[in-house]
């Protein structure tokens, strides 16, 4: 059964536009070191990591709000990236959603109270219709942010984002130079991608950058946080490598636990000195929950009182959440827990609103993973920071063991830091 909004096909009538709603957003999947370790509050995302109520929440991120929703809104793309969660490539695939499917899944969103839209792909700048729909999701009261290769940005493109209240661009960024340029499969790609940073700076838009953490390029972090202080750019993400899509063989790839704690206090001390030198910098973390913990377990010892702030606000957030705060639609409308676990479906927007999609438990995945503590195996199941992780990465745990309830492998924590003491 096809579902059809009230509102009709196409754009609202003029006149017609839903009440924007207030409050900061940003993404709920991530870890703000700057927040954890300098209390500086203030930033995109802080009120949906770190609220309250977070944890209690079975279909959203705060009370009454549905779930940040990542839509790879186009699996085309105009690179080759070698760990590419959706394995997109040049081509065009078929079922995407249309423009008229794309105002009702946007319609449902807004009914649902989806505080976040991250159009992302693909490349979604390959979408024809995206600038269309990145003004009607605002209309609409969504918040629109972007995740992108940056390649295709040029200073027409980012002033039309600016125009349309783009809330921020996320730029992916695996290194500098020729590095980035292998990751990417096309020469010549950094230097796109830093260009269309800069024609971002020069439209006054929020831009920001995604670093994805291998062996093959753990040694251009130093590159990358230079970069970001003199291109003056105020943010950085650095996300762990999760094994889905053309990453899903790259499980060796990955960096092991002594070299990601290693990176962890490189992450601390660069957070800390650019608090200390009064630069507004924003370092997060994405996809390893463990590396709060780890945080507090070295902050304990360092700065006691700040120790207990932060174990307060992990508790606030309480870990892992797809399936929950986060959730992913992919260019054909299949819902998912996240952008990263493509392998398990929950139903099409094609076919039904995504709210009644996301909480409909009677699927055993997405039931699961909205109360998944007694489901979770081995360390996990064990573990005394349980209530702060929430069991980490499932994808990974799937990818590596074939089980999807199996112990997170990129959990750096050892034995005895994890065993109830």
């Amino acid at each position: 059964m096809i579902y059809f909004s009230s509102r009709g096909l196409g754009k609202a009538p003029p006149g017609k536009r839903r009440r924007h709603r207030t409050g900061k957003r940003g993404e709920a999947e991530v870890i703000s070191v700057t927040r954890l370790l300098c209390d500086s509050a203030g930033h995109y995302g802080d009120s949906l990591r770190y609220s309250r109520d977070a944890k209690e929440m079975l279909h959203g991120t705060t009370g009454g709000r549905g779930p940040v929703v990542v839509w790879n809104c186009t699996r085309t793309c105009n690179l080759n990236c070698i760990h590419c969660y959706s394995s997109s490539g040049s081509e065009t695939y078929p079922g995407e959603l249309s423009t008229e499917e794309a105002y009702r899944f946007i319609d449902d969103l807004a009914d649902f109270d989806v505080p976040v839209l991250l159009f992302s792909g693909g490349e979604p700048l390959l979408r024809e219709d995206l600038f269309e729909l990145l003004q009607y999701a605002g209309e609409q009261g969504i918040r629109a942010t972007l995740s992108t290769n940056g390649t295709l940005i040029d200073r027409e493109a980012a002033g039309r984002f600016k125009a349309l209240g783009l809330g921020y661009v996320g730029v992916s960024l695996d290194g500098v130079g020729e590095k980035h340029d292998r990751f990417r499969g096309q020469k010549g790609a950094f230097d796109r991608a830093l260009q269309g940073i800069r024609n971002c700076f020069s439209a006054g838009l929020r831009v920001g950058l995604r670093f994805t953490v291998t062996r093959h390029n753990l040694d251009q972090v130093p590159e990358v946080f230079r970069l970001l202080e003199e291109e003056g750019i105020p943010r950085l993400c650095f996300y762990h490598l999760v094994y889905s899509g053309r990453g899903s063989g790259m499980v060796n790839d990955d960096i092991g636990p002594q070299e990601t704690r290693e990176l962890l206090d490189d992450i601390m001390e660069k957070t800390r000195s650019f608090e200390e030198k009064g630069q507004a910098k924003e370092i997060l973390t994405v996809d390893n929950h463990a590396d709060g913990i780890y945080m507090y377990l070295q902050l304990i010892e360092r700065d006691r009182q700040r120790a207990e702030k932060v174990r307060e606000l992990l508790e606030w957030n309480g870990g892992n959440r797809s399936g929950i705060a986060i959730s992913a639609v992919d260019h054909a409308g299949n819902v998912h827990p996240d952008q990263f676990t493509p392998s398990h479906t929950f139903g099409n927007v094609k076919q039904r609103r995504f709210g009644e999609i996301w909480t409909d438990i009677s699927h055993p995945v997405l039931g699961g993973l909205k109360n998944r503590k007694p489901l979770l195996k081995g360390r996990c199941r064990r573990c005394r920071w349980l209530d702060l992780c929430n069991g980490n990465f499932r994808s990974r745990a799937e990818a590596v063991y074939g089980d999807f309830w199996a112990p997170d492998p990129a959990c750096f924590l050892t034995d005895e830091e994890i065993s109830a003491v």
